[in-house]
């Protein structure tokens, strides 16, 4: 049994770019989603430990059997949410029982089956061959206390600026367990999350995010912002002050037994065993919840009360994971925030990325501002894959963001197509048509935005110049059978042809807002 082989080795969510939570002087246009979470004059991370005695939890419904393959929530859940969403102070002292054989096994059903494997070498597909006693022997194990969780695999993936970014990649049935813990601390803290926190969130893309962003520059009075990034956020976590986090809202020792030994479970790298002291393992299921619920605590509540005692001029934030753009009105407050923003990171063992986080001046009055003072065009910062820099529209001469593809990712992106295809020089035409197909699709699919027209058609021209130079080394002969015209139509039977699919931000955003989304 493949369970008895692992253990021997061992919201009612807010949905919507609507509650991007445009801070400043407020003008009744747009209003926060969620009202409990103003709380009082101070943020409240230094205080974790000094909570109120824990709350009794609302009675919750029994969890029945639903399909797996349904994707389902638990009816039991639904009531976690609605005690959470009513009470904001409530403290959960009984989860674990959520976490059944349905729950488990929906989670499996879940997972990626192409996944790469653990250090358990346990496939999905071995596992499922008898799901329902291997299910039953982990959900044993995780409520008598046997549960181990094994180390994570270290995986290396390339970064476009060539350096490398460490994966952790865990166990099959530290998957199901996490993906089960996942469901119950969300439907809790989507109730707590401020609108402005996008990423690893149901319902808020990096679409969303995006649209978000371009809304409140253009509507706000933003003429300053703070580009930032979080230096080896994922590494840097600290185990400790996460738990504290957590316990806000978690009482029950046993959830937060199981994310300790998440934590701790250490790396296998090249066959050799290293202690995580700090850090949450990028690639695990659990690491998004966990850092969102951390930088909650660290930055949102933070930022929240901050702009509300320290600031005049009008605010806007927009946070997707680690990376986050602030707008601000005034000078002095940009650089009043950044100095209070390092401090505050400090504190909690973070950093900001020196060479990434810059202040520029940029909004709508940025362009003529410089040309008065004689300097160039104010500095574009680039934000979820896309380089936002300020423009006019061309009839009227409004003020508007241009977004373009980052050129270095793009430029990556070409230089994975092109030793792919190497590989499949001399596989079937047609096969790989279809896998080039995907892959230009799916690169469409999010980069054809308003604006950046000019650059996904150069995208699909320099892939169809990349299959054309690999059919061409097929033979001798290639170069002298293929011309370019016949590339061409070759490239317009297959590949999808280059057109922007998404509509305008203030579109999206204005059709969110009608669908009830705030």
């Amino acid at each position: 049994m493949i369970s008895d082989r692992v253990s021997e080795r061992s919201a009612n969510v807010t949905d919507g770019t609507a509650d991007m939570y445009v801070m400043g002087k407020s003008d009744g246009s747009v209003v926060p989603a969620n009202p409990a979470n103003k709380g009082g004059a101070e943020p409240s991370a230094e205080s974790a430990e000094e909570r109120d005695p824990a709350k009794r939890n609302a009675e919750q419904d029994v969890l029945c059997r639903t399909p797996s393959r349904n994707k389902r929530r638990s009816r039991g859940l639904h009531g976690v949410r609605e005690a959470a969403r009513k009470d904001s102070e409530l403290k959960f002292t009984a989860l674990l029982h959520h976490v059944n054989e349905d729950c488990l096994t929906e989670a499996f059903f879940n997972l990626k089956k192409s996944a790469a494997v653990g250090v358990d070498g346990v496939t999905w597909h071995e596992y499922g061959r008898n799901v329902e006693a291997n299910i039953a022997d982990l959900h044993g194990r995780i409520h008598r206390g046997a549960y181990r969780a094994l180390p994570s695999r270290r995986s290396w993936i390339s970064k476009p600026d060539g350096r490398k970014r460490p994966l952790g990649i865990a166990s099959l049935e530290d998957k199901i367990v996490q993906k089960a813990v996942l469901w119950v601390l969300q439907s809790i803290y989507e109730q707590d999350f401020l609108g402005f926190s996008y990423g690893f969130r149901p319902g808020r893309s990096q679409h969303n995010a995006l649209d978000a962003l371009y809304v409140a520059i253009t509507s706000k009075r933003v003429n300053w912002i703070l580009d930032a990034d979080i230096e080896g956020f994922f590494d840097t976590i600290d185990h400790e002050w996460l738990i504290k986090f957590l316990e806000h809202r978690i009482g029950d020792r046993r959830i937060l037994r199981l994310i300790r030994k998440w934590l701790c479970a250490g790396v296998i790298e090249e066959g050799q065993w290293s202690k995580a002291e700090v850090g949450s393992p990028q690639g695990s299921v659990i690491s998004p919840m966990l850092s969102n619920v951390f930088l909650h605590y660290v930055f949102d509540l933070w930022i929240e009360w901050w702009r509300k005692g320290r600031c005049h001029g009008d605010v806007v934030v927009v946070r997707y994971a680690d990376d986050f753009v602030i707008g601000f009105e005034n000078h002095s407050e940009a650089k009043a925030c950044l100095e209070d923003l390092r401090k505050r990171f400090a504190k909690f063992g973070l950093k900001l990325h020196a060479g990434k986080t810059r202040l520029i001046e940029f909004g709508r009055y940025a362009i003529e501002r410089r040309e008065k003072r004689g300097e160039g065009r104010p500095e574009p910062f680039d934000f979820l894959g896309f380089t936002h820099m300020c423009a006019r529209t061309r009839k009227q001469g409004w003020f508007t963001i241009h977004r373009h593809s980052v050129a270095k990712r793009v430029r990556a992106t070409l230089q994975a197509i092109k030793s792919k295809l190497r590989k499949r020089m001399h596989r079937p035409l047609g096969e790989t048509a279809r896998w080039l197909r995907s892959v230009v699709r799916g690169w469409l699919n999010y980069h054809a935005v308003p604006s950046n027209g000019r650059c996904i058609n150069r995208f699909v021209d320099e892939v169809t110049r990349l299959w054309l130079h690999v059919i061409r080394r097929r033979s001798q002969r290639g170069r002298d059978r293929w011309s370019w015209t016949r590339m061409q139509r070759l490239a317009r039977r297959h590949l999808p042809r280059p057109r922007i699919v998404h509509p305008y931000p203030k579109e999206r955003f204005r059709a969110r807002l009608e669908a009830g989304a705030v």
